[in-house]
């Protein structure tokens, strides 16, 4: 039985398979406006007839726990290991534009996304050919099942697209039934850094949450994400979930074009869609985790939000040294700090105090956690800066460092964590472009800048005469006080108005008219 790498349709068939070889599959990028055809990438296939290992937790989110022995049955294990009839997985366009004019990003045969440099401009994604495959994450539980299922049937039947769930959701809910049978799959473990190379792009479903374990889960190079808001604040969730048959149809055939791009029909190798969807690219931070006297990092992590350090439980600051391309910056005496990304800055770093910073501004902000200086602020480094935190010998206490809130573990004396830009951002769908809605995402669950509107001044015109005139009697006698800077609303009645009006009048002119002579 024939098997391309990558995705098996049924593990029984597999095993029993007498006789195994494998296919190469070719992946052509094409080219765009004049920019040559990349190399084809030729993937190489491995076969393997032991036993399937099924990656659950009871929620999705964790480690293996369960695995088949040799003799459960596995003939209703759709995995996503695909096998010959598991399609390619569909080609894309970036288009880069800042305002005035567009080119296109490099997008490598296996759908990676790689870009001429750190991008702090528009983005639009427009496929080469229809999406066949779409992964569909959900929150936790199953507070979000009928959503859910109601999302994958729109997907599985309305477009004929081959969904990819989570294994704990397949073994719950996908499972004998014969209604998904060949339509809807899982993964392996060894096969989960490979999924970004079959999945067209992923349906988030839940709060904000969901689209850092979708971060979490491709660990390298992510296909675009859409993620509807079914959570509690829901920050990075645009999309409403009323409107999803809507949003999901515009991400599989499009319905933005740049204005200031002129792709044509014969630019496009497969001839037909100019259109796309605006797409936002967030930095993810590489942190490498060195352990004392290791020239080579122990663990490498992908971050979208922070990198945190802290004391832990203990009673003493942190003494934590920081470093910018091996030249000491500061040393840090506090609860802790983190090194945030620009979708980060409005998590825990605006909780410590650090600013809000639009997704496209290319930057690396170091916030401070409690620290025991007056003058340690929050600052703002250059998306290119290397940093690197390092516990002294000499510190009292150890640290302890987590990553978007997981893998939380000890640094020992003498342990660093260097960090520097991912090259593989997030592609998130905008609703409408990335500035609008994040503006929306800051009225909506911040409530930036809201107050109660200012009450315009009444008969101002009157008012501002009285200001006017004491001004200037203060002008003209020399007195030492000085005239009210700003003018204040009266609310007395016209009538007062007009006395006072009357009684500045006479100031003014007996104050034009010198001292009475002696």
């Amino acid at each position: 039985m024939g098997r391309v790498a990558g995705f098996t349709h049924n593990a029984n068939k597999l095993n029993a398979a007498s006789g195994l070889h494998c296919n190469t599959v070719r992946w052509n990028s094409g080219h765009v406006r004049g920019l040559p055809h990349s190399s084809p990438s030729q993937i190489p296939c491995s076969a393997s007839t032991s036993d399937t290992t099924f990656l659950s937790n009871g929620h999705g989110h964790g480690e293996c726990d369960h695995r088949l022995s040799a003799g459960e049955p596995s003939t209703s294990y759709s995995t996503v290991s695909r096998e010959a009839g598991w399609p390619k997985k569909s080609s894309l366009y970036i288009l880069r534009t800042d305002g005035k004019s567009c080119s296109r990003e490099l997008v490598t045969g296996t759908g990676k996304l790689t870009f001429a440099y750190p991008s702090t401009q528009q983005h639009l994604l427009v496929w080469r050919n229809r999406p066949k495959s779409v992964m569909i994450l959900k929150k936790l539980g199953d507070e979000l099942l009928s959503e859910f299922l109601e999302v994958l049937d729109f997907l599985m039947n309305d477009h004929k697209l081959r969904v990819v769930v989570e294994p704990a959701v397949y073994a719950e809910h996908i499972q004998g039934n014969t209604q998904y049978e060949g339509r809807v799959f899982t993964f392996m473990p060894e096969e989960a850094d490979r999924l970004a190379e079959f999945v067209d792009f992923v349906v988030c479903l839940g709060g904000d949450g969901v689209i850092l374990h979708a971060s979490y889960l491709f660990r390298g190079y992510i296909p675009p994400v859409i993620a509807f808001n079914l959570g509690s604040l829901g920050f990075l969730t645009n999309h409403s979930f009323e409107n999803y048959k809507e949003d999901l149809f515009n991400v599989i055939y499009g319905s933005q074009n740049l204005d200031t791009c002129t792709v044509s029909m014969d630019s496009m190798d497969e001839g037909g869609n100019t259109l796309g969807v605006m797409v936002t690219l967030r930095m993810r931070l590489t942190c490498e985790i060195f352990r004392r006297g290791n020239p080579e990092p122990e663990e490498v992590h992908e971050v979208m939000n922070e990198v945190v350090i802290d004391r832990g439980s203990n009673s003493f600051l942190t003494n934590i040294e920081c470093y910018e391309k091996g030249r000491f910056i500061t040393r840090v005496q506090a609860d802790g700090i983190m090194l945030a990304t620009p979708t980060g800055s409005t998590a825990y770093s605006v909780a410590a105090g650090g600013s809000m910073v639009h997704p496209n501004v290319p930057a690396i902000l170091l916030t401070p956690i409690c620290p025991h200086s007056l003058s340690f602020r929050p600052i703002l480094l250059p998306d290119y800066a290397e940093l690197e935190l390092r516990i002294p010998e000499k510190a009292r206490c150890n640290a302890w460092v987590c990553f978007d809130g997981r893998s939380r573990q000890e640094l020992q004396h003498g342990d660093s964590v260097r960090v520097r830009m991912s090259d593989a951002p997030v592609p998130t769908i905008n609703k409408a472009d990335l500035t609008g809605d994040w503006f929306d995402s800051l009225e909506r669950c911040f409530r930036w800048s809201d107050r109660s509107e200012q009450k315009p001044i009444h008969n101002s015109s009157e008012t501002y005469m009285v200001s006017n005139s004491s001004s200037s009697s203060y002008s003209s006698s020399g007195s030492s006080l000085s005239p009210p800077s700003t003018p204040r609303p009266s609310t007395a009645s016209p009538a007062v108005l007009q006395a006072a009006v009357a009684a500045a009048s006479l100031v003014a002119q007996d104050t034009a008219q010198g001292p009475p002579s002696s």
